[in-house]
């Protein structure tokens, strides 16, 4: 079964299990979204076509990746006028890989995948600000946060094996953390 649907200003032919590249839809990678602008669905003879949509299609697709598309540079220059004008562009996109077509305003079968539970159970109280840490920004201090590292005092205790469980499933490297453990220390005080 194929279905047409209608995204970011474009129209696209898909079946399950495609992949496709379309403009930015809100969603985390993992993530089931609805596209709920069908303009057609069908196999063979028997297609329903839509006036302008099909009234209780959407199409099931799981977000693969959140992207931008390669830049795109618009030049502009008037000849011995010593004017020029330069401005780039990168389109936001979505990889999509779609699930299913539903018919009838039935609902998605296979529901968002589960998030992996942290690696830390977060103790209780206020949380540090973690930025104060040199090598820790806002990006580095939402992702220890969403794995249970919230305090100073927690990153100071971390042992040897917490370090290469960090190390093996986040995108920082045992240096990194054993230099944290350091100034966490003196912070922690």
């Amino acid at each position: 079964m194929f279905a047409v649907i209608k995204t970011g200003g474009k129209q696209y032919r898909v079946a399950a299990d495609d992949t496709i590249t379309i403009e930015r839809i809100a969603g985390d990678v993992g993530e089931i979204v609805t596209i709920g602008q069908v303009l057609a669905f069908g196999e063979g003879e028997n297609v329903t076509i839509g006036a302008p949509f099909v009234d209780g299609a959407s199409v099931a697709a799981e977000v693969v990746e959140q992207g931008r598309a390669p830049t795109v540079i618009a030049f502009k220059k008037r000849r011995r006028q010593n004017s020029r004008r330069k401005r780039g562009h990168r389109q936001l996109l979505t990889t999509v890989r779609i699930s299913e077509i539903l018919t009838n305003g039935a609902a998605p079968t296979k529901a968002a995948a589960e998030k992996p539970s942290p690696l830390f159970t977060a103790p209780e109280g206020a949380a540090d600000d973690l930025t104060k840490i040199k090598g820790i920004g806002p990006v580095a201090a939402r992702q220890l946060k969403e794995q249970g590292v919230t305090t100073f005092a927690q990153i100071a205790a971390l042992t040897d094996e917490d370090v290469a469980r960090i190390d093996a499933n986040m995108p920082f490297s045992t240096d990194q953390i054993t230099d944290w453990r350091a100034q966490a220390a003196e912070l922690a005080k």
